[in-house]
């Protein structure tokens, strides 16, 4: 049987934390991009009428659309731009366990 090793990808991630998600002016450019596109796939919104989560200071979550689905994002979610553009959240323990600065 072959064995087969994930072929190691560069990609850009951006941590929200409760600070940054109210100040963007850490924010890169394409995570900018992604705020001023209409809701749906490849884009990054608020959520005015989500319950409000205990992981939340405010019921006005972020939402992020992923190809085929739309996922809250938690503070300490990494948002991340795949080499083919795409941006999805990966939870922090998740990303430490995957990814390395370079």
């Amino acid at each position: 049987m072959y064995k087969y090793r994930k072929k190691p990808i560069v990609i850009e991630a951006f941590q929200m934390t409760k600070k940054r998600r109210w100040d963007n002016s850490e924010w890169p450019n394409w995570l900018n991009m992604a705020w001023n596109r209409e809701p749906g796939e490849n884009a990054l919104w608020p959520n005015p009428d989500a319950p409000p989560n205990p992981e939340h200071e405010s019921p006005d979550e972020l939402l992020c659309g992923t190809p085929g689905r739309f996922h809250s994002v938690a503070f300490g979610d990494y948002i991340v731009q795949s080499a083919r553009g795409e941006i999805y959240t990966i939870s922090k323990d998740l990303f430490k366990k995957t990814y390395e600065k370079v």
